[in-house]
């Protein structure tokens, strides 16, 4: 998303995705408890998340799935302006139907048979009303890191394609805000819904993480999880080659050298910056 049309696209989930709105749907979607969403921002961690969660006997690893964000397009139209009434507006029958795709869809995504699969698309954080009204029981994870130290690894790597807002400082700390701002508004009207895992934490204490982790998900604690690194499924994302290490702090400040040319980013990510890791 472009950042201005972002930030009045998020806008408008704000206003749509409201506690009597969920009050209402409560009891509808597609019950199914085995999709686990890790989703953030891009560069937070959420590649880790997934390679330690996926090193659990119970839970495969699939890929970044494209289903969400195909199934939104649709339920919402091509109309920017009105999808939000189009969503508001789908029956109970409409939103068991899209859960019940996105199951359909993405079981070609799973070849072990665990009870439980990863949908690592981090830029889902847009949809997570969506995936709630359609997969009420589904477990929601989000994946956070320090604002300058995500937001620079963003601005520096590459992208095949999308992630328009990596382009610019401005638009990148406009995007993370606007993250923080959405996610802040799903805590206060889904409490507990969804899980946050904060990059710092999981490396200061990682078994005190994973175990939160875990209990978040309803499983036992497994010690492979510790040892994701040994874990040799496929990676396909940029952090393919640091999943295959254990934890370590390289990925830290790597901003700080280049510091004096930031303030674009600063500026645009305004007190979210100075609040981390809680949101202001």
């Amino acid at each position: 998303m472009k950042t201005a049309k972002s930030q009045k696209e998020l806008a408008r989930a704000r206003a749509l995705y409201t506690p009597d709105l969920f009050a209402v749907r409560a009891g509808q979607g597609c019950p199914a408890p085995n999709p686990i969403f890790i989703l953030g921002m891009p560069r937070a961690g959420s590649t880790l998340v997934e390679q330690i969660l996926a090193s659990h006997p119970l839970v495969e690893g699939t890929m970044e799935l494209p289903d969400i964000p195909a199934l939104a397009r649709r339920a919402g139209g091509k109309d920017d302006e009105g999808w939000a009434d189009r969503i508001a507006a789908l029956s109970s029958d409409a939103l068991h139907a899209l859960g019940e795709e996105y199951l359909e869809r993405t079981r070609v995504q799973r070849r072990e048979g665990r009870p439980f699969f990863i949908d690592k698309m981090p830029n889902n954080w847009v949809h997570v009303g969506l995936i709630h009204l359609i997969l009420p029981n589904a477990k929601i994870i989000d994946a956070r890191r320090h604002p300058l130290d995500c937001c620079f690894s963003n601005f520096k790597q590459h992208y095949a394609r999308g992630q328009g807002f990596s382009y610019s400082l401005s638009d990148m700390g406009r995007y993370y805000a606007d993250y923080v701002a959405l996610m802040a508004h799903f805590d206060a009207v889904l409490p507990g819904r969804v899980h946050r895992v904060i990059h710092e934490r999981l490396l200061d204490d990682p078994e005190g993480e994973v175990r939160a982790l875990l209990s978040y998900l309803g499983l036992d604690f497994e010690p492979a999880c510790l040892a994701f690194h040994e874990n040799r499924r496929a990676v396909r994302t940029a952090s393919s080659e640091q999943v295959r290490r254990p934890l370590n702090r390289e990925g830290q400040d790597q901003w700080r050298p280049y510091e004096c040319w930031l303030d674009p980013l600063r500026n645009a990510l305004g007190p979210v910056l100075a609040a981390y890791p809680e949101t202001p």
